[in-house]
């Protein structure tokens, strides 16, 4: 008849029962789950997308809680009985014939604090730049493990019933549930492939000429600015973000336009990028890359996704392809799971995905971005702190119109930050929507 009773209301309606003789009213415990630690925003449980909830009947939805039901639910017991006249089990006939398994323990990597401050700083980004939304991840990119998580707008997993009758859709996890073009982060995907084919290096001169014209005439890319800076070198070029000479890379990886295109698309799933990562939450995507085996790539298209238009990622998959720029070449298997009942859980990466030398050129490069430029070295330098990174500024297509929508942009910055010079300890991926 009634659910979710507090204590003090079941009290009094029993008290009153007893005190007024009515037979046949009965009171019984449901077990729920309580969320108790307040998040970095208003009406927020802490890590809530990451975690997901239990719903009123006992099911894990979203997040861990639905990755990991069956562990953390455990099984019930199965017993056979006879029945009298009214249905009710004979006791004395019962015997078990599954006696069930009780629901495990799950110890996270996440770190409480980190998560409390990651949140905090999401929903301030959210309101300083009127965001649609925010998203970010922390990561050991030598481990894989998940250290933080966060989206804003979130939501209080103990009040999900009332999200769910307003606004279901603030349950998706934007880092592992939502794709989007991340734009110039994937010049270092286009860096690497030239580093590997030996096409370029960081000294090599290119002229930035603002604009591109390709196909014959019939397409055209532009830097953002639409200004030329002239010769610079490839370091530098990435520094400033010309889109017309992560371009120009691109289009010489080989001698064909084919085999250049082959050649970036092969990095780009090397790294992850088109394939899940396989963390274990609910509700992860793939994603969306094109082949140019399977449809032709034009000049244009390889131009674009030289700095990351064309293509569609998650956040966790930036993370994934960063740690794997800096950390040797190896490609984690992001994860959140530590333990079971105690038990710490051994998590294989998933292989060795660049040459190892590559990494402090990568790790150097991404420095060289955010001491070099003002405006990036300004915000993104820490004090005692090793940091790189690189900046994306992405259009985003409005499907409705055909068009590119005006002034409203996907910002992205992927990055490392470390305690010693040329050895990063974390990657962070942000995104602004």
């Amino acid at each position: 008849v009634a659910r979710d009773l507090v204590p003090a209301v079941s009290e009094a309606i029993r008290l009153r029962v007893a005190a007024a003789g009515i037979p046949g009213i009965s009171f019984e415990s449901e077990s729920v789950r309580i969320y108790p630690q307040s998040g970095g925003g208003p009406e927020t449980s802490l890590a809530a997308h990451m975690l997901g909830f239990v719903n009123r009947d006992g099911g894990g939805q979203y997040g861990v809680e639905q990755y990991y039901q069956e562990l953390l639910a455990g099984t019930p017991a199965i017993v056979e009985s006879d029945r009298d006249a009214n249905g009710r089990a004979i006791v004395e006939t019962q015997h078990t014939i599954d006696g069930g398994t009780a629901g495990g323990d799950l110890s996270l990597t996440i770190d409480a604090g980190l998560q409390l401050a990651l949140e905090q700083e999401v929903i301030q980004a959210w309101v300083a730049d009127r965001a649609k939304s925010v998203s970010a991840v922390v990561m050991d990119p030598y481990t894989g493990e998940i250290y933080a998580e966060a989206s804003f707008p979130s939501y209080d997993a103990n009040d999900y019933a009332q999200i769910a009758a307003t606004d279901p859709g603030r349950f998706v996890d934007p880092v592992v549930s939502e794709v989007y073009e991340p734009g110039s982060v994937f010049k270092m995907l286009t860096v690497v492939a030239g580093l590997e084919t030996g096409t370029v290096t960081m000294d090599t001169e290119i002229d930035d000429t603002g604009t591109l014209r390709l196909d014959n005439g019939r397409a055209r890319i532009n830097d953002a600015d639409r200004k030329a800076m002239g010769v610079m070198t490839l370091e530098d070029a990435i520094a400033w973000s010309r889109n017309v000479v992560a371009a120009k890379v691109a289009l010489n990886l080989a001698p064909t336009l084919q085999g250049a295109s082959t050649t970036l698309h092969e990095v780009w799933l090397r790294l992850g990028f088109g394939s899940k990562t396989g963390i274990d939450v609910a509700g992860e995507v793939a994603g969306l890359v094109r082949d140019p085996a399977t449809t032709t790539w034009r000049e244009i298209d390889l131009a674009n996704g030289a700095f990351g238009q064309g293509v569609a990622v998650t956040p966790l998959q930036l993370a994934v392809g960063f740690a794997a720029m800096v950390n040797g070449g190896m490609l984690v298997q992001p994860h959140v799971m530590r333990a079971t009942d105690g038990t710490p859980v051994e998590v294989a990466g998933r292989g060795p995905v660049l040459d190892a030398s590559l990494s402090p050129t990568l790790i150097d490069l991404m420095h060289h971005v955010v001491s070099t430029v003002p405006f990036y070295r300004d915000r993104t330098l820490i004090p005692g702190y090793f940091v790189g990174g690189k900046t994306g500024t992405a259009q985003i297509w409005d499907s409705a119109t055909g068009a590119w929508k005006s002034s409203v942009f996907n910002f992205s910055f992927v990055g490392y930050v470390g305690r010693q010079t040329g050895h990063p300890d974390l990657v962070i991926a942000v995104r602004i929507n």
